[in-house]
């Protein structure tokens, strides 16, 4: 980073490059392509799958590897989460828990790579923008959650049958002498569902994204010849630290996305009596 920061003008350009996507389309508006949010998110996607084929393809038994046992752990937490918080039994919902939680935590950990190499490597080869933890889009995070929304509706209405569910927002939770407040109700708490999934994983990376370019802002503006014997060493501290709590952080916020899904799928299984 360079003195060009120290200025208002230039420490606002500096956040706001990089909090800028590389886009396609109509850059601002609704048909805006994030091409870097598209590239990070498919191309960890692609991780997971190759590293689960190739882990797949080298299973031992008798005596699992180091790796393996790290990612048996992993499996039997999650389904050890799924047989405590889902009622009954669906094949399909400790898949999609790991699923979420390993995506979600490799997208989050993008933010452990420091904030300026990545976009600078990018502007060497003409990228002039760069964002590479697609959690911080809000686009990615929304998109997540619609996901599970969409399953939620499927799973309600294939155990609850199209009758039963409309049941749910006719006579839920006042009973049948309050259907127009029911459905009222009944409509927000189905909508927050999505938007606190998203809203939450999106605000929390978002944060922690600039609590990053903040400390970065310390060694490039304040470390000015002999000032930099002070502040350079602080920014190595506040980094560190930032880093270690982050990194609590980024996991925990996708053990609750996992979670609240776990919940949501569990709920849309209960039959209503």
């Amino acid at each position: 980073m360079s003195e060009g920061h120290a200025g208002g003008g230039g420490t606002v350009e500096y956040i706001q490059h990089h909090l800028t996507n590389l886009c396609a389309g109509e850059c601002g508006g609704f048909w805006t392509w994030h091409l870097d949010t598209l590239f990070f998110s498919f191309l960890l996607g692609a991780l997971i799958v190759f590293v689960s084929w190739r882990l797949g393809k080298r299973l031992a038994v008798s005596t699992p590897g180091g790796f393996q046992n790290f990612v048996e752990t992993i499996i039997e937490f999650v389904q050890g989460q799924v047989r405590d918080t889902f009622p009954g039994h669906n094949p399909l919902i400790a898949p999609i828990a790991l699923t979420i939680f390993v995506w979600v935590w490799l997208m989050n950990f993008m933010d452990m790579i420091p904030v300026d190499l990545l976009p600078m490597l990018a502007g060497a080869v003409g990228i002039h923008n760069l964002k590479i933890v697609p959690t911080t889009d809000l686009s990615t995070t929304l998109a997540m959650s619609l996901t599970v929304f969409v399953l939620i509706v499927f799973y309600n209405i294939k155990v609850k049958g199209p009758i039963g569910y409309l049941k749910v927002f006719l006579f839920h939770p006042f009973g049948k002498f309050l259907v127009p407040v029911n459905i009222v109700m009944t409509l927000i708490e189905e909508l927050a569902k999505p938007l606190s999934l998203a809203l939450r994983l999106f605000g929390n990376l978002f944060a922690g994204e600039l609590v990053f370019l903040l400390i970065a802002l310390i060694g490039g503006t304040l470390a000015v010849g002999a000032a930099a014997l002070f502040w350079l060493p602080l920014q190595v501290v506040l980094d560190l630290g930032w880093l270690i709590f982050h990194l609590l952080v980024i996991t925990l916020q996708a053990f609750i996305f996992m979670v609240l899904t776990i919940v949501y799928l569990g709920m849309a299984h209960v039959e209503e009596h």
